[in-house]
């Protein structure tokens, strides 16, 4: 039976137990946080520290593709999290009313979400996991670095912090943003491929809430969400489980006009005067139960060493954050960290030799996973960072492109998705990470849609204005929420 050692024990690292599992590995999680309570899941997400996973903390959603990962691989999973009170949402619930084909198509089905905190999720995986023979999750352990093959460019072993040495036939970095694997590559006096980045321009603030009504207080508009992404600032509410929702608002880092955000009172403001937000913020609907936490995005990042252009070590796989980190406003990273996890397995079972061929093969299928991602994300957050700065900055906002030869850009997609459900299933696809910006941009019908959309059925809310905003987070600034 193959050996393989994880370290990271959060969510990829998880993932990735699930899935090599599967595939007849002995697998070691070594995990540098205590191991969490073993209480309910309400109870325990509660009372769970998480140090070392700070955006575990804020809002987050599994978007379709990773409702079809687990319906797939994993179904436990996702029945656990049903049982745990995660409701599966329609984004169909969300085609433009008036709009054009709405009725019901054959791909409708794949269009779900589920709605549950990013703790919880992860802790009905380690429950998964810890049941698995042939699996063990070992805690307060960290790593130190790996032990090479030299002659093979092979991994041999990791080394823990303690100085244990434990052979491995695979070694998978999962330790997300901090992707020790460049570290452990640099020590050993291997080069190290450069990583590709760009700003994702953002600071989170989120605040956690307990539904106390038997019905929703208003619409889900955008099927897994209500709320949007506006002018200046984002406004976001994701259902959860065991009856409760997350408010997430962001804006640009360094924006201290709306550093009250960070109060109680001020985030309140904020959420209240977000378009479909105020309705479950009233007292006989929600009850806080989470102060607000804030928290900087880092950069969007394709990882050199996960990449095609990494001079390969046979058996040394980062997965996850480790390999890609996109903008959080997308949602995608628990989503992407189990189709990763998957691929990988499935790789590694039809190509078994740990050998160099082996890993320029993960490489490659970890390039084409993550960089349509990775480069779509970086597109949005450059055009997003324009718009926002300027309307920080009171200057004029950047021009909309509008080209009749290149593809539409994501604007005029978005207006044209708000009258015609063709357009809004290909939108949404891509949002829910099922299909490429590229897959659905390469569709002749889709863009001639796009083209030919005549004016929205109905007119989108838009958010408070700049000053308008600042004025009642700071006058609510020092009131008790």
């Amino acid at each position: 039976m193959p050996s393989a050692v994880i370290v990271g024990g959060s969510f990829a690292g998880l993932a990735g137990a699930l899935a090599l599992s599967g595939i007849g590995y002995r697998v070691l999680v070594l995990e540098r946080a205590p191991k969490p309570p073993q209480w309910s899941i309400a109870e325990a997400v509660s009372w769970w520290e998480r140090p070392t996973v700070p955006q575990g903390l804020h809002s987050h959603t599994l978007t379709s593709l990773g409702v079809r990962v687990l319906r797939e691989r994993a179904p436990q999973v996702l029945n656990a999290a049903r049982v745990a009170g995660a409701p599966t949402l329609d984004l169909t619930d969300a085609l433009p009313a008036g709009a054009t084909d709405t009725a019901r198509e054959p791909g409708d089905a794949e269009l779900v979400a589920l709605g549950c905190r990013r703790s919880s999720l992860e802790l009905m995986l380690h429950r998964a996991v810890g049941e698995l023979p042939g699996v063990t999750v070992r805690h307060d352990t960290t790593v130190s670095g790996i032990e090479l093959d030299r002659s093979a460019r092979r991994v041999r072993a990791v080394v823990t912090g303690d100085g244990t040495r434990i052979p491995a036939d695979i070694v998978v970095d999962a330790t997300g943003r901090r992707a020790l694997s460049r570290t452990w590559l640099r020590d050993a006096g291997l080069p190290v491929a450069a990583d590709r980045t760009s700003p994702s321009g953002l600071t989170g603030y989120t605040r956690f809430y307990q539904l106390k009504t038997s019905t929703l207080p208003g619409p889900i508009n955008r099927g897994n969400a209500v709320g949007d992404i506006f002018g200046h600032y984002a406004g976001v509410l994701h259902p959860g489980d065991n009856d409760t929702f997350s408010i997430a608002l962001a804006t640009l880092p360094g924006d201290r006009a709306l550093h009250g955000l960070r109060s109680r009172a001020g985030f309140t403001a904020a959420a209240r005067a977000t378009p479909g937000l105020a309705p479950w913020l009233e007292n006989s609907t929600g009850a806080p139960i989470s102060p607000v936490r804030v928290i900087t995005g880092p950069p969007n990042t394709l990882r050199g060493t996960a990449s095609t252009r990494q001079a390969p070590v046979a058996g040394l796989f980062p997965v996850g954050d480790a390999a890609c980190i996109t903008n959080p406003l997308f949602g995608r990273g628990m989503s992407l960290a189990l189709e990763h996890a998957f691929r990988l397995a499935d790789l590694l079972d039809g190509q078994p030799d740990v050998d160099i061929a082996q890993r320029e093969a993960v490489a490659r299928m970890t390039q084409q996973l993550f960089l349509p991602w990775y480069e779509q994300s970086a597109a949005s957050d450059r055009l997003r960072i324009a718009h926002w700065r300027a309307a920080v900055d009171g200057t004029p906002a950047p021009a909309p492109v509008r080209s009749q030869d290149g593809p539409p850009g994501f604007d005029e997609i978005a207006a044209a998705a708000r009258s015609d459900c063709t357009v809004w299933r290909g939108l949404t696809r891509v949002l829910m990470s099922l299909s490429t910006p590229a897959e659905v941009l390469g569709d002749e019908k889709f863009v001639a849609r796009v083209r030919q959309a005549g004016p929205p059925a109905d007119a989108r809310p838009e958010g408070p204005g700049r000053d308008e905003l600042v004025r009642a987070v700071m006058s609510a600034e020092g009131a008790l929420v």
